[in-house]
């Protein structure tokens, strides 16, 4: 069981939604969507499902041709960030329902319902109506009538948006185990790279209406292939600084120049970019070698274990992700350091030249 997307775009009037895109996702897979709102992740599934038709290219299932296919003759099912239920049905009723549309024998309905409230935790609630429901139980229920419908393929847009924090994290954690369980093609829709992570599978990023890159989660957190993939697969987004690499020496930003380590000597010659993620920058030497960075205080945000600072070196705007609170005092000057081990360098076209050596050791 296959979904292949060959060549697939979307224009709407006149605008480029999407891209032209070619993916392959494989029976039992959980694939994530990963990129900023606007990123083309909502136009990309409603290709998938026949919902939209694309400007270019073809959707095959299963090796078949079905671009042209209405959404109701396919193997789809749907969930949306707004959970929809039948409020006057019982929760039983709902996940029956799709298998009623269609018909099934009244044995196999009632089988199937009971087995998927079972997986998805809802067999004490089978009687209750969904307003008399939490937030995560009713997305749940929204869940297993998805599943209940045997689709071979799930498509979940950004599920957990509007639950509360708890129900996210007790979500995220069922979704994997409800997918291993279904045999499905299963694509996650999300803004968040942490959500990303946690699903594991295999990941798209997008930006602006282009997947940037596609593959095993890990990989590509660890080792994007461009900047605009690290900036995507990074919360906050990545922050960069100019580094300029001559004969043996390199230099970051206006730090003193440095003797060129080992695994960037064979690196060409000319300006790069270093690219960090927020929990890499420090208020304090953190590894022997880590360069001092003046920069002025733009504003903090206190998590409650960690503290987040936001800073200004040179003119560009760096996000440090800081363990403990810290009450710093916006337009103060400070010192922030980087150890340069755990830089990315990327080529001045955003191709990624050389990933830090714990991601490849990764």
């Amino acid at each position: 069981m296959t979904l292949e997307l060959q060549g697939v775009s979307r224009l709407v009037g006149g605008r480029v939604h999407i891209h032209p895109t070619s993916l392959t996702l494989q029976k039992g897979t959980m694939n994530v969507l990963l990129g900023p709102t606007l990123a083309g992740k909502t136009s990309l599934m409603r290709i998938m499902a026949g919902l939209d038709q694309p400007t270019t290219g073809r959707v095959l299932w299963q090796g078949r041709d079905v671009t042209g296919q209405r959404v109701q003759d396919r193997g789809v099912a749907m969930v949306y960030q707004q959970f929809i239920n039948y409020p006057g049905l019982t929760v039983y009723e709902n996940i029956a329902s799709p298998l009623r549309i269609r018909r099934r024998p009244r044995a196999e309905i009632d089988a199937r319902v009971r087995a998927t409230a079972e997986m998805l935790r809802l067999t004490p609630m089978l009687q209750r109506k969904p307003l008399e429901l939490s937030g995560g139980q009713q997305q749940r229920c929204a869940l297993a009538r998805a599943l209940a419908k045997d689709a071979g393929l799930v498509l979940l847009d950004e599920p957990l948006a509007n639950l509360d924090y708890k129900l996210r994290e007790e979500l995220r954690v069922e979704i994997p185990r409800i997918f291993e369980a279904s045999g499905a093609i299963f694509v996650y829709a999300t803004t968040e790279p942490e959500e990303a992570l946690l699903l594991g599978g295999q990941t798209a990023t997008l930006w602006q209406g282009r997947v940037t890159q596609f593959g095993p989660t890990p990989q590509v957190f660890r080792q994007p292939q461009d900047a605009i993939t690290a900036r995507v697969f990074s919360d906050p987004p990545m922050s960069f600084l100019p580094v300029v690499k001559q004969g043996g020496r390199l230099r970051y930003g206006a730090a003193p120049e440095i003797a060129a380590p080992a695994a960037l000597a064979a690196l060409p010659d000319g300006r790069y970019l270093a690219g960090f993620r927020a929990h890499h920058l420090g208020l304090r030497p953190g590894a022997p070698g880590a360069l001092p960075f003046a920069a002025r205080v733009i504003g903090t945000e206190i998590t409650g274990s960690e503290t987040y600072i936001h800073v200004a070196h040179d003119g560009a705007p760096w996000v440090g992700l800081i363990e403990g609170v810290h009450r710093l005092e916006p337009g103060a000057g400070i010192t922030v350091w980087l150890d340069p081990a755990q830089l990315y360098l990327f080529a001045e076209d955003g191709r990624l030249a050389v990933p830090p050596a714990p991601a490849e050791a990764a």
